[in-house]
């Protein structure tokens, strides 16, 4: 009986794993499908790119592949590749990211909202780190800020510039820095694992 006839015989986690160190190809399909949609999913909460997240998806499965002769589950395959999707996603943070607690406690030292809070970031690599979190928020929130931060308008020119009320400009700022700074927490949570459990 070949192989595949035994995969969808017997297709739990230690059956597919030991096929997999033969270099079984359809048992590396199976955990693929069967664990794909969880690696991604948990990518994305701390990643929130799609682009980023099947990048580290994919780091996973390569590596799994790759080494497939040496893996060694201690707990279960989903734990394993579960760690191996945390590593990755705390090294890209680590490697990309190295500012994000400076800006973090820049953003949280402003306390109110600023009109100028670029300012409040003065150095070249907080800046980018700043600019990231601004290309997540919806579109014209998005827009919003960048008149306000790059075209130094006020409310009432972004408001006659984007045919809104000025109530309506400062509503969609106050919400756009309150995402701003919910993005920066959760990048400072990421960088504390770093500190806490260093790879």
């Amino acid at each position: 009986m070949s192989d595949r006839k035994h995969i969808h015989g017997n297709d739990d986690d230690e059956y597919l794993l030991h096929l997999l160190r033969q270099g079984n190809r359809d048992a590396f399909t199976r955990i693929y499908e069967r664990y794909h949609k969880m690696l991604y999913a948990l990518s994305y909460r701390y990643l929130k790119s799609q682009a980023t997240t099947e990048d580290a998806v994919q780091h996973v499965f390569v590596k799994l592949w790759e080494y497939r002769a040496d893996v060694v589950v201690t707990v279960n395959l989903r734990n394993y590749l579960y760690s191996m999707a945390k590593n990755y996603i705390l090294n890209y943070i680590r490697n990309a990211h190295t500012a994000v607690v400076h800006s973090y406690r820049m953003a949280q030292a402003a306390g109110t909202i600023e009109d100028n809070l670029l300012e409040a970031i003065e150095r070249k690599e907080l800046v980018a780190v700043f600019y990231q979190a601004v290309a997540l928020l919806p579109a014209q929130k998005k827009e919003i800020c960048l008149l306000k931060m790059e075209g130094k308008l006020s409310n009432q020119e972004i408001a006659d510039k984007m045919k809104l009320s000025v109530n309506t400009i400062k509503t969609h700022y106050a919400q756009a820095i309150k995402l701003l700074r919910a993005f920066l927490y959760k990048m400072f949570q990421i960088t504390i694992l770093l500190i806490r459990f260093p790879l």
